[in-house]
């Protein structure tokens, strides 16, 4: 079978996994993860190209999305979103940190799970700089299905577990939209560059990926950059957020922007569970399961800490506190699910405002937990 034939089958065989629903909760797109490890374990592969696109057409649209209310959003409640991030963060650092210290796992291997279970690439970069040790992409491996899955659960089930009002909190989310775009004006632009707005997503990707591309250095001699996931959202939500240059209109038709988020999302997640499937079964043999099981514990418990203290300390509504878990883990395929959840995409405003610090921190972590151990 070759690849194009085995992608269109595990985003087939993925959606009919995802619709299986368990007491109202069910994997939704990211059932094709699931799928793509099984494919990842048997030899197939995605070239890294097709994931990449998937990725930069997923965060651009919903970067392109969120920009009308991000901005206000963040100016609002800007302390809230960066210590959440922050407090994710550091709090799987932590517990990698006494994986170091009282199960005697090496710094390399203990930093690559705490990558995978906050599902960072970035940071799984960092830790193989820092480190020298290829181990680090093991413990990424075994920790980082989890860790995809986990969060996606996670936001399915916390709604439910707190039997949160969704139609109140939606509406609010939809007043506060409106009110922004009547503050933006009605004047018409005069220039619209084509009819579906592809010409103009286009232009953000590209100003996405260079953005993504500039390297900032760290202590240490190490680099951070924000890469194909941080740049292209970056470059979305500011194009999304003023909708024009002069007389040259910037919006995109929603249907287009819609189509352009599922279709980079199924693309990315068919590679990412590929990639990761290859070779897992025989990591978890060499290395034992307990691995998987820490993994496990540096997902989940961020997660609760993040969600109690975004509703208790900052006073976050419960699917604006969720978007911001979603950002504190990194997690782009647990944002798809939780759109779908909440069903609207303004949600991902608080995504898109913890993300790039939780990027930050844990590169940073990656690094630290290195010299330090």
């Amino acid at each position: 079978m070759n690849t194009i034939t085995a992608l269109f089958l595990i985003i087939a065989l993925g959606y009919a996994l995802g619709r299986i629903t368990v007491k109202g909760v069910n994997l939704g797109a990211s059932g094709i993860i699931l799928v793509a490890l099984v494919f990842g374990h048997f030899g197939y592969a995605i070239p890294k190209e097709i994931q990449n696109l998937g990725l930069m057409c997923f965060v651009t649209a919903v970067g392109y999305i969120a920009g009308p209310v991000f901005f206000r959003n963040f100016k609002q409640k800007a302390f809230a979103y960066i210590g959440i991030g922050f407090l994710v963060v550091t709090s799987g650092a932590l517990l990698c940190a006494a994986a170091i210290a009282f199960l005697d796992i090496p710094a390399a291997l203990a930093t690559g799970l705490m990558c995978g279970a906050l599902t960072s690439t970035p940071g799984l970069a960092a830790a193989l700089e820092a480190s020298g040790d290829a181990i680090a992409s093991v413990g990424y491996g075994i920790a980082y299905p989890f860790g995809v899955i986990g969060v996606v659960l996670f936001v399915q089930f916390v709604p439910r577990l707190v039997r949160c009002n969704i139609d109140e909190e939606l509406a609010g989310l939809q007043a506060f939209d409106r009110s922004g775009q009547s503050e933006a004006g009605t004047e018409k632009p005069l220039l619209k560059l084509d009819s579906s707005g592809l010409s103009l997503f286009a232009i953000a990707a590209f100003a996405g990926a260079i953005i993504g591309g500039i390297t900032v250095p760290l202590p240490g001699g190490t680099s951070f950059s924000l890469g194909l996931s941080g740049g292209p959202l970056l470059a979305g939500l500011i194009a999304g957020h003023f909708g024009r240059i002069g007389c040259l209109s910037l919006s995109i038709p929603k249907p287009t922007l819609k189509t352009l988020q599922e279709f980079g999302l199924i693309l990315f997640l068919a590679g990412a569970g590929c990639s990761a499937g290859n070779g897992f079964v025989q990591v978890l043999q060499t290395y034992g399961i307990d691995l998987f099981f820490i993994g496990v514990i540096i997902t989940t418990v961020p997660m609760i800490i993040g969600y109690l203290i975004a509703r208790r300390l900052f006073g976050l509504l419960p699917f604006t506190a969720l978007g911001a878990i979603c950002g504190g883990m990194t997690s782009t395929p647990a944002l798809g699910s939780l759109i779908a959840v909440a069903g609207t995409d303004l949600i991902a405003a608080a995504y898109a405002a913890t993300y790039p610090v939780a990027l930050i921190c844990v590169v940073l972590a990656s690094q630290i937990l290195n010299v330090v151990f």
